[in-house]
């Protein structure tokens, strides 16, 4: 009798510890894992309030809400996607980022005419992702043309007239492939940054700077063609416009 009792009491102290013992997606004194989704709101806010409809920026406005700017910066910082991540969400956070650091540091060194007149730019380490420091450049080359994806040159700003515009638009996992699509078309069509007939094209120095980055799975004139409403063809002649530096300010 008493060893049956034992035996009961042994299975039901076993049955007690399991049902205790965590469940997947838990870890030992953890909450549950989350599948996270940024949220980009309130850099959206900020661009739909600052930006007009064809790229320059309210820069006078903007210093008004340079908190709001940090905030989402800090934020950013502390939720670096993971490289798992959906390229997506990745792409979105890193195009973001580096348009939101580029406005803070105009602000930063508000007035200026140009973002050359700033003291190395794209080489100071300002841009804080995760625990770690790194530069416009660093972000630019060493992450963002390394994702497999052109159509970033169309996507981040660098606060220049002939850089592709700002859009007042975030952008997210959800809208990223609408977005890039709406980029590329409208650069490439722009006359003020890509001037196209079928005999001759003068493009923009981002497509002589960044060459490799479009040609890898064609030419040059193919990539265009992609999106160009007047299409070239291998008898085009190709010249680079000269690049106006100018901030991308409202007058």
């Amino acid at each position: 009798m008493r060893l049956t009792l034992s035996l009961l009491l042994i299975l039901f102290l076993t049955h007690n510890v399991h049902s205790a013992a965590p469940t997947a997606g838990y870890t030992e004194n953890c909450a549950p894992e989350i599948d996270l989704k940024l949220d980009h709101s309130n850099w959206d806010k900020l661009l739909k309030k600052y930006v007009d409809d064809i790229g320059n920026v309210n820069y006078k406005g903007f210093a008004k809400d340079i908190t709001a700017l940090q905030n989402y910066l800090d934020y950013l910082a502390k939720n670096r996607p993971s490289d798992i991540a959906p390229k997506s969400e990745r792409l979105a956070y890193y195009i973001n980022l580096y348009n939101a650091a580029t406005v803070k540091l105009i602000l930063d060194n508000y007035p200026t005419k140009s973002i050359k007149d700033i003291k190395n730019p794209w080489g100071k380490d300002i841009v804080q992702v995760g625990n770690e420091k790194i530069s416009l450049g660093n972000l630019e080359h060493k992450i963002l043309r390394k994702m497999d994806e052109p159509r970033i040159h169309f996507a981040i700003n660098c606060a220049s007239y002939s850089c592709p515009k700002l859009l007042n638009t975030a952008f997210t996992a959800a809208n990223l492939e609408k977005l890039l699509e709406q980029t590329a078309v409208d650069f490439i069509n722009d006359p003020k940054r890509n001037v196209l007939t079928k005999e001759k094209v003068s493009l923009s120095e981002i497509f002589n700077w960044y060459k490799k980055d479009f040609t890898e799975k064609g030419s040059l004139v193919d990539y265009i063609n992609k999106y160009a409403a007047q299409k070239l063809t291998s008898n085009t002649k190709i010249s680079y416009l000269n690049y106006n530096w100018a901030l991308n300010e409202i007058e």
